[in-house]
């Protein structure tokens, strides 16, 4: 990850949006280099300026790439994600989990039938059923999230 100088707010914003470039020094496009506007620690614009510079100035999708910290790989990914969602698909994909990979839908059947069985069962009460059913180890909490979801669902 790129260093951030002390109380540079801007590159502290960056990084807590998730759009600080890992590696700006990477980026050696003379406007990076010569205009304080142009910001390397910016992934956004970086992205943006390397798309801008094939499409307009009609450097090669290789040679923008390059001068942009990027592989040739990334600049077709990013090109892709601009033209389906235009600027707000330049912005890095979410982290983390997408969804519960552990409570599939037969699992959530399992814990409804349970509930159903007994209404006063608890989120903490299931992670031992589901143990010996399923063979993995669930939080309680996740659990709880879970039922939660599946109640928004039921009109």
């Amino acid at each position: 990850m790129a260093k951030l100088r002390p109380y540079n707010p801007k590159q502290i914003a960056l990084r807590k949006h998730g759009t600080l470039h890992a590696r700006p020094k990477e980026v050696t496009d003379a406007r990076f280099q010569e205009y304080d506007f142009f910001d390397p620690h910016d992934l956004l614009q970086v992205k943006y300026e390397m798309l801008r510079s094939v499409q307009i100035d009609g450097l090669s999708i290789a040679q923008a790439a390059k001068v942009f910290g990027f592989s040739r790989p990334a600049f077709y990914k990013a090109q892709k994600a601009f033209d389906r969602d235009g600027l707000w698909g330049l912005l890095p994909a979410q982290r983390g989990p997408r969804r519960s990979h552990k409570l599939s839908q037969a699992v959530m059947e399992f814990i409804a039938r349970q509930r159903e069985e007994d209404p006063s069962l608890k989120a903490q009460a299931l992670v031992p059923l589901l143990q010996e059913e399923f063979g993995f180890c669930v939080h309680p909490r996740s659990i709880e999230r879970a039922i939660q979801r599946a109640e928004k669902k039921t009109p």
